[in-house]
């Protein structure tokens, strides 16, 4: 009969070999995550603060108008559902969607479009802030002040020195009378900052013609805060720019590569950026010459400069792009891709900064045409949310996978 070796002394060989079992690689299955929104929800948006924590916001109509609701991540759950606001005449618009973010120390801020009379697309950018986790919400505001009846949106916020950043999509110059020249009339990017009273601070035009409806984005770098949106030119070159806020201002804008893309339309496709330390990362969806594809860039001066960028997927892309630090050195980028009629592929894809691609991996094919789907790395899971429609009704879903279960190769 064999003799079993005593427990200590097998490790004791063990330790003596020098080696040590590897860890397997965890199993890629997406868990759902249950959402503590009602039927008809739609319009999921993630953010995440300085804190790191996760906010899942979204919209659903009510007997009035529409309310924005919102939960909190924790402990690998969405919490029972808050309340911004509700029976607001709100502009529902499935690209541009409303959020709510968290700052700091229990400070958040949600923002939601408002209708304004004066015509369909006249609508006013309209914010709120708490400083108990949302118990209670101040008076709102805007945070333009133009007062112009003319389309206001596609808001990216951020926290700098116990203030919240803004910047916004505005087309104040559109009240401006016919003409062709599209930088008299066209889309323009503003900034400003909000202090916890509501007081509006360092109102900034940023850009004075980009495109119409493409979501912007912010990253708060070791340098400063860092912007991504999508330019447009005189002649429709529709390029990712990226501006950097320096010595109280932000800067001119800089295209992040010059791709050249000429449509005579927006795409409604919008870039992504994260940011630790000096390490800026940012995807984005172009279509160049007709060949649809989700790139990604890497800075490792804060945004000053960045790497030639990485194609992380081509063909059957839709865009509509999320991205996520993991560590120092790898990121990981989602996507939406064209699917089985009426749906389509939430996607993501692990990235090493250095460009090395792991696999293409599904999150879920059953994500509605109109999805804009959302992503965070929250602890050792990233969490992701999109709009479902299952027999004429929309609703948020959202689950979590295992960083792990990302393979770092293909």
């Amino acid at each position: 009969m064999r003799q079993s070796i005593p427990a200590l002394a097998s490790s004791a060989i063990f330790l003596a070999s020098g080696c040590s079992q590897p860890t397997p690689p965890e199993a890629f299955e997406p868990a759902a995550l249950t959402v503590p929104a009602g039927a008809e929800s739609s319009g999921p948006r993630i953010t995440q603060g300085m804190d790191d924590d996760v906010v899942l916001s979204w919209m659903e109509p009510d007997e009035t108008g529409t309310t924005l609701g919102f939960s909190v991540l924790s402990n690998g759950q969405w919490q029972p559902a808050q309340t911004v606001v509700s029976g607001i005449h709100m502009f529902v618009n499935w690209a541009d969607l409303p959020s709510v973010v968290p700052l700091q120390d229990q400070h958040l801020i949600a923002h939601w479009l408002q209708k304004m009379p004066g015509g369909t697309y006249a609508y006013d950018v309209v914010a709120a802030q708490s400083i108990d986790n949302g118990r209670n919400w101040s008076e709102s505001f805007s945070p333009h002040t133009d007062g112009t009846p003319t389309e206001h949106g596609f808001v990216s916020m951020f926290s700098r020195d116990g203030q919240a950043g803004m910047i916004w999509l505005d087309g104040r110059k559109a009240i401006s009378e016919a003409t062709d020249d599209p930088v008299a009339s066209g889309m323009t990017l503003r900034a400003a900052f909000v202090d916890r009273d509501n007081g509006l601070h360092g109102e900034q035009l940023v850009d004075e013609l980009i495109c119409d409806c493409c979501q912007t984005d912010v990253a708060v770098a070791a340098s400063g805060p860092v912007a991504v949106y999508r330019d447009r030119t005189s002649d429709e070159i529709r390029n990712i720019f990226v501006s950097r806020f320096v010595g109280g201002e932000w800067q001119a804008g800089q295209a992040l590569a010059n791709e050249n893309w000429h449509i005579a339309g927006c795409p409604v496709n919008g870039p992504a950026i994260a940011a630790r330390d000096e390490l800026v990362v940012v995807a984005w969806f172009s279509a160049a010459k007709g060949l649809p594809v989700v790139r990604l860039s890497v800075s490792n001066n804060s945004g000053e400069s960045f790497a030639d960028a990485v194609d992380i997927a081509t063909g059957s892309t839709l865009g509509r792009v999320g991205i996520a630090l993991l560590d120092d050195s790898a990121v990981a980028v989602s996507w939406l891709r064209a699917g089985d009629q009426p749906f389509n592929d939430v996607m993501v894809r692990r990235v090493s900064v250095d460009g090395v691609t792991g696999p293409v991996q599904t999150i879920s094919s059953t994500a509605a045409p109109y999805s804009v789907p959302q992503m965070a790395n929250h602890g050792s899971h990233l969490v992701f949310a999109w709009t479902e429609i299952h027999d004429d009704v929309r609703r948020v879903m959202s689950a979590r996978v295992p960083i792990s279960a990302l393979s770092s190769t293909d």
